[in-house]
């Protein structure tokens, strides 16, 4: 009973504490999410490449590039997924919704786009800052022999 009585009680505090398991995310308007912008998500809708790389390596983040086909065969990144932004729709399936998702392109425009719909969408979302080519310049050398050492299970 004891035992009973202390999952009873370890189940509520996380339900109260977080709330992300007790309930699913739902979508929001464009409306309510531009009524409720404040600075607070003005910052966090954003993240730079040592957070989100460490966030990767610790299994909390899922990135996924959304350049157009084409841009991705001509180079890309063995560890992030690709959904060009026009699948993005009906791609949703494809992604964790317990982790955040951090979109990029080579700059950050389109990944702003994709980081806004998957927001209303409920996920929790980012897009890297640097985008794509400042990621690419970041992994160089022994960044980025060091990132895939981190990297292997």
């Amino acid at each position: 009973m004891k035992k009973f009585k202390f999952l009873a009680a370890l189940l509520v505090a996380l339900f109260v504490h977080f709330p992300l398991f007790a309930q699913e995310q739902k979508d929001i308007s464009f409306d309510d999410y531009l009524k409720s912008f404040d600075y607070k998500e003005r910052k966090n809708m954003k993240i730079e490449i040592p957070e989100m790389l460490e966030l990767y390596k610790q299994g909390a983040v899922q990135i996924i590039d959304i350049r157009f086909p084409e841009e991705y065969q001509a180079y890309n990144f063995g560890f992030i997924k690709s959904i060009p932004l026009n699948e993005l729709p009906a791609r949703l399936a494809e992604l964790d919704k317990n982790k955040i998702i951090v979109t990029i392109c080579p700059h950050y425009d389109r990944a702003e786009i994709a980081r806004t719909y998957l927001t209303l969408k409920g996920y929790r979302s980012k897009y890297l800052v640097d985008g794509a080519i400042g990621l690419a310049e970041y992994l160089r050398g022994d960044k980025a022999l060091d990132f895939i050492n981190a990297t292997k299970k």
